[in-house]
């Protein structure tokens, strides 16, 4: 299933490759918190419709309500999806942006992997990766201290 699923997002990610916006476009705004070469290697996609695989093998896994759940954003690898309305929201980029660095620090198989165990046994809204990226971006919206997110995440996890 893994192999599915990666392959399904080297494809998604492929097919936007066009639209893609570098992150680097962020620096001043994030200074402190992403190193500008991070943020040079990080990309996002603004889309009507968030990506999602929709295999019958995850709904077989009990991830039905993931593939079914409106997000308004999703990330894959070092891209991201975001819809339309929160294309100017700093914190919807800022938590996106700690998912890149835990899928980079994490490697695909072992974040998929992690990420699908933490949604089955803890559900999206208590899974540690989702409260790690929202008690992140929660601390830059309410002007924390800086940290650098990539370093953070990676002595985190």
């Amino acid at each position: 299933m893994l192999e599915q699923i990666e392959n399904w997002i080297d494809a998604t990610n492929l097919k936007y490759s066009s639209q893609k916006v570098s992150c680097d476009k962020f620096s001043n705004e994030f200074y402190g918190f992403y190193p500008t070469e991070f943020l040079k290697n990080a990309y996002y996609v603004v889309v009507d419709q968030i990506p999602k695989p929709d295999f019958a093998s995850l709904r077989e896994v009990g991830l039905g309500d993931f593939v079914d759940t409106d997000a308004a954003g999703i990330t894959y690898k070092n891209t991201y999806y975001i819809l339309p309305h929160v294309a100017t929201n700093l914190r919807v980029h800022f938590h996106e942006l700690v998912h890149v660095a835990q899928w980079l620090e994490l490697g695909a198989d072992a974040f998929m992997l992690r990420y699908i165990s933490e949604i089955q046994q803890c559900g999206y809204h208590n899974a540690p990766l989702e409260l790690m990226a929202y008690g992140l971006d929660a601390h830059f919206t309410n002007a924390g201290k800086g940290i650098n997110i990539p370093k953070h995440v990676a002595k985190t996890l």
